[in-house]
């Protein structure tokens, strides 16, 4: 059987250190790709430092990281970054481009990279959110990022039709972004009551780990091919 080769952005913490660690455990050749390195050391884990929000230095970091690479199953669009939970108004214009440089077009030079390098991709999933649709007041810049990067993956399903793209809203999970929206001195839930539901869900199974989060997510991937036309965007709790 051929071994299966992964490639995940976003390795260094949370879900996408999670997702590396169980395609390792399945066996894969994972390619992880993150900005201060994936923490732990395997085999199959092939491993380089990029901070994506470079986009003038991503392409040729892409080049030196995959050269002699044919093919890839799976690309898991994972790196991303929340920002500041603040009212649209009050957004800066310089803190809104670096998180849609980083959430939103470091993945586009990443796909135009790998569709034109002639590495045969087989699947694509974009980490996207929930944020994406829901409009919360203080998720601008998150909300726009996501929403941004669900019509990207739609138009890339268009223009590669060879190629499996989705969207995928993985739910709550409990990574570092929790430890900031649930920070009581952060962000006040008075103002943002969004937050209300992430605090209550922090500590159950609402919130899962990341590597129960994981291994959801990894056993769920091949099953998009067959249940979700290239270029949907699903949330998981509607799968």
């Amino acid at each position: 059987m051929k071994q299966a080769s992964v490639f995940v952005s976003g390795t260094s913490a949370g879900l996408g250190e999670a997702l590396a660690a169980s395609y390792l455990e399945k066996g894969a050749q994972v390619y992880g790709l993150s900005r201060s390195g994936s923490p732990g050391s395997h085999p199959n884990l092939h491993d380089t430092k990029v901070d994506i929000g470079d986009l003038d230095g991503l392409e040729e970091a892409l080049k030196a990281f995959l050269a002699g690479l044919d093919s890839l199953d799976t690309v898991i669009l994972n790196a991303g970054i929340l920002g500041e939970i603040q009212p649209m108004h009050t957004l800066e214009m310089d803190s809104l481009k670096h998180l849609m440089d980083v959430n939103v077009w470091s993945n586009k030079l990443l796909l135009d990279y790998l569709c034109e390098s002639g590495i045969k991709v087989a699947q694509v999933v974009a980490i996207s959110s929930g944020a994406a649709v829901n409009g919360n007041k203080g998720w601008g810049a998150y909300s726009l990022s996501k929403a941004t990067l669900n019509m990207l993956i739609k138009l890339y399903a268009a223009e590669y039709p060879e190629i499996h793209f989705s969207a995928l809203a993985p739910g709550l999970i409990d990574t570092r972004m929790q430890d900031q929206l649930c920070d009581q001195g952060r962000v006040d839930e008075s103002e943002f009551p969004s937050v209300i539901k992430l605090r209550q869900a922090r500590g159950t199974q609402n919130m899962p780990t990341p590597a129960v989060a994981a291994a959801t997510i990894s056993a769920l991937i091949p099953k998009l091919k067959s249940t979700l036309q290239s270029g949907e965007f699903v949330d998981i709790r509607n799968l």
